[in-house]
């Protein structure tokens, strides 16, 4: 079973993480996140730099989807429970991170919290093979280095035009959802 203050730091979607961290994704095939790549403490960090009037996590429409997203690629947030519908607007040529259901604490927290997580991801239809992360020692800015966890996805970007993403994840009694109807600009934002 999993603690009441557990289940707060749930949290499923896609964040950035500022460059100033000093964390950098670096891809052999341009436009993808590479397998093993720490994109857990890039997310926490994203997803801790709003308050709450903006966060993408909280957020209930996807009006606040595009605050504060690194340069080099894409993140999607999911909720603190619960399912919400989103529409997100995403410049062309950024690869997607996010997290299907993920947890930040201790190595036994983790542990407990990877025994039962699951989760799917479902592009414009087909199924997305998610990983399963778990790594000591993740540098969160503002928080400091915590173990991270969870089930993630990374996508090459998309094509120019309309997709839906839907995301479901679970760990005990913890459940979360996103229906995401994505965007992809054919120009990127400015």
């Amino acid at each position: 079973m999993i603690s009441r203050s557990a289940v707060t730091c749930l949290v499923v979607a896609l964040a950035a993480l500022a460059p100033a961290c000093g964390l950098t994704l670096e891809s052999r095939s341009p436009g993808v996140v590479p397998p093993g790549a720490s994109v857990q403490g890039r997310w926490w960090t994203w997803a801790h730099s709003a308050d709450d009037s903006v966060s993408p996590v909280r957020d209930t429409t996807g009006e606040f989807c595009d605050h504060d997203q690194p340069e080099d690629l894409w993140f999607l947030a999911g909720t603190h429970g619960g399912t919400v519908q989103r529409t997100c607007r995403i410049p062309a040529g950024r690869p997607l991170v996010f997290p299907l259901v993920n947890l930040q604490g201790d190595a036994a927290g983790c542990a407990t919290f990877m025994a039962a997580a699951e989760g799917k991801a479902v592009l414009d239809g087909r199924p997305v093979e998610p990983e399963r992360l778990d790594e000591a020692d993740v540098t969160v800015a503002g928080v400091g280095t915590v173990h991270a966890c969870g089930l993630w996805v990374r996508l090459a970007p998309l094509p120019a035009g309309p997709h839906t993403l839907t995301i479901r994840g679970s760990s005990g009694t913890f459940r979360t959802g996103v229906d995401y109807r994505l965007v992809v600009e054919s120009v990127p934002q400015a």
